[in-house]
């Protein structure tokens, strides 16, 4: 035993105080992670501290690795022990550039979205800056990706030339594919030009209507009605015909449009048509003080166009925005329908006439009158 130990003493204690060292890091982390999390929520109750769980797991692991790579030295000849020199100072590197690079984006998201939660507060306009969050924490990422290759040789110049300022849009260029260029793109030409907002009521086609609820660098976010998230990329979005509801005013016109026969009473179809949509509670009184002193009417009743089967009524009725005018129609084409009902005045419905040839009526009769 004593024998062993004067043999290997210096490795022993060697292997020890690497041990003890790992430990002793593990346990300050852990302490470390503790205090922070009380700090945190103590100042800030309602943040969740994932990016402190994730540092924690990072450095513990990052521990652990380092550990490994300082005991393969026991393992390991003299004259390897340059090359694992040159690994350990890598992975001591790249570890902690992953770190900062996490604690910094972890930063940058988090001033954003204080800063966009008093934005919200404020009643102001949050999309830029939730669309800036988005480009800073790609940013601290891109940068931190950067230095990590400057650890491999083989990559260093790639870096070099990102790093170089000109160089970062040709490596972007060359790397990133053509449709994810153009979504990124197609995000800054929505945020500089504006043309909806967070929080804005969009129309992309029919069956698409919804609140803005987000703009990332790739796609916006669309709530449709249905209560689903709807995920757009920014490239398609920017070649469509938006309808925006609350571009400047939020009031809208909606026109209630119903086709009754040609025996109906004119008259009668659009004074009912006209009670029923100013008596609604949605209506919004939209003319001016000369037109209410030159008579002009709440609602305006016209027929529009006479069709083959029926007489088009069309009653343009005003709501305060798309919401409100959207139930607006739909209860007044109801209530309009069930005053039709009681007033006799008829909805036309297709009618299909069948004309039978003599020979053809005849055949018809005979099959008939051998089935009974």
């Amino acid at each position: 035993m004593v024998e062993f130990w004067s043999a290997n003493s210096e490795l022993i204690i060697y292997v020890l105080v690497v041990i003890s060292a790992v430990l002793l890091l593990l346990v300050s982390t852990k302490l470390l992670y503790k205090w922070l999390i009380k700090k945190t929520l103590k100042k800030y109750p309602n943040e969740k501290p994932t990016t402190l769980k994730l540092v924690k797991r990072v450095l513990n692991t990052l521990w652990v690795i380092l550990g490994v790579a300082a005991l393969s030295f026991v393992f390991i000849s003299e004259d390897k022990y340059a090359v694992a020199a040159k690994n350990f100072e890598k992975i001591v590197y790249v570890g902690f550039v992953l770190v900062f690079t996490i604690i910094g984006s972890s930063v940058v998201d988090t001033l954003f979205g204080r800063v966009i939660k008093k934005t919200i507060a404020s009643d102001g306009d949050p999309t830029s800056y939730k669309f800036l969050r988005y480009l800073s924490v790609f940013g601290v990422y891109f940068f931190g990706a950067i230095l990590a290759t400057l650890a491999f040789p083989a990559l260093r110049g790639v870096a070099q030339t990102a790093l170089g300022g000109a160089g970062i849009l040709a490596l972007v260029l060359g790397v990133a594919s053509q449709e994810a260029l153009a979504n990124i793109i197609g995000g800054i030409f929505i945020i500089s030009f504006k043309p909806f907002r967070v929080g804005d009521v969009i129309k992309i086609s029919d069956t698409l209507v919804g609140s803005v609820k987000d703009i990332t660098l790739r796609h916006t976010v669309i709530q449709n009605y249905q209560n689903k998230m709807i995920v757009i990329p920014n490239a398609i979005i920017n070649k469509e015909k938006v309808t925006n509801y609350d571009l400047e005013e939020k009031k809208i016109c909606q026109w209630i449009e119903i086709g009754i026969s040609y025996d109906s009473d004119i008259d009668l179809a659009k004074s009912i048509m006209k009670e029923e949509c100013e008596n609604h509670p949605n209506i919004f009184d939209n003319r001016t003080n000369q037109d209410i002193g030159n008579g002009v009417p709440l609602v305006i009743v016209r027929v529009i166009d006479l069709g083959d089967s029926s007489v088009t009524i069309r009653a343009w009725a005003w709501a305060w925005d798309y919401a409100s005018a959207f139930v607006m129609k739909c209860e007044l084409y109801e209530s309009i329908k069930k005053r039709f009902d009681a007033e006799g005045v008829e909805i036309p419905f297709p009618h299909r006439t069948l004309v039978f040839k003599d020979k053809q009526m005849e055949t018809f009769k005979n099959c008939y009158s051998s089935k009974d």
